[in-house]
């Protein structure tokens, strides 16, 4: 049965039972390179054996179930390279897993349903995913080179405080790319008509349903925890 209350997670839960609570969390794990098969294992003995740092395991693992972190105050700087690897991989699920899917998704019904309204969209997922990938490079070639720059210099090796970009630059250009996949649920669910393929409509918005769901927590990681961390440290360098 669908769960709507879960789990605030703790080291010492076992992970298999949060998985089967919430099976979102297998998405945490693949972002994290860790195996699937948990066996027993609590949350603190798979983040010690993987050398994983627990709290932030433990903060993304709770967004994953509705908790949003306080503030940023519990991280340090050491922090900041496993966050963007995880980020990072989370970059790969959308390119290479969910977006694929999806325009296969809507490939079908144009192929069954050739009107006008398919053909919108198709463009406006098209132009959509367009989007999103600016966004992602704009994330892996310019702001995640720079905070891991930032987590491994010192005031003395940031061009003498001064530099280009910043964390407080990010955040003033941090795309809201969640917000148009309401328009295309919208689109489906309110005004375009199938004369078939209920199952492939159905199986469209579950899939867009999820990607709104990851896209939301991965803007929560960024904008609640790694910027913030980021600006703290610029203020401490006085850079930025």
């Amino acid at each position: 049965m669908y769960q709507t209350i879960r789990t605030y997670i703790k080291p010492e839960i076992r992970i298999a039972d949060l998985v089967f609570e919430n099976p979102y969390l297998l998405l945490l794990l693949e972002h994290f390179k860790l195996d699937l098969v948990m066996h027993d294992k609590t949350v603190s003995q798979v983040c010690s054996e993987n050398n994983l740092d627990e709290k932030v395991f433990i903060t993304f693992a709770n967004l994953y179930n509705g908790f949003s972190p306080a503030d940023a105050t519990g991280f340090n700087l050491s922090c900041i390279n496993t966050i963007i690897k995880f980020l990072n991989n989370s970059h790969h699920y959308f390119t290479h897993d969910k977006y694929p899917e999806i325009q296969g998704y809507i490939k079908q019904l144009q192929d069954n349903n050739p009107s006008a309204e398919i053909r919108m969209i198709g463009t406006f997922f098209d132009e959509y995913f367009m989007e999103v990938r600016e966004h992602l490079v704009y994330e892996e070639e310019v702001a995640f080179p720079y905070f891991r720059n930032l987590a491994d210099s010192s005031k003395a090796t940031m061009d003498g405080g001064k530099t280009k970009f910043s964390g407080a630059e990010y955040l003033e250009h941090h795309t809201d790319i969640e917000s148009k996949l309401t328009d295309l649920k919208n689109l489906l669910l309110k005004h375009v008509s199938l004369k078939s393929d209920p199952v492939i409509r159905r199986k469209l918005i579950f899939s867009l349903i999820e990607l709104e769901y990851v896209l939301n927590i991965h803007s929560l990681i960024e904008e609640t925890i790694l910027i913030p961390l980021v600006i703290k440290h610029e203020r401490k360098l006085n850079i930025g």
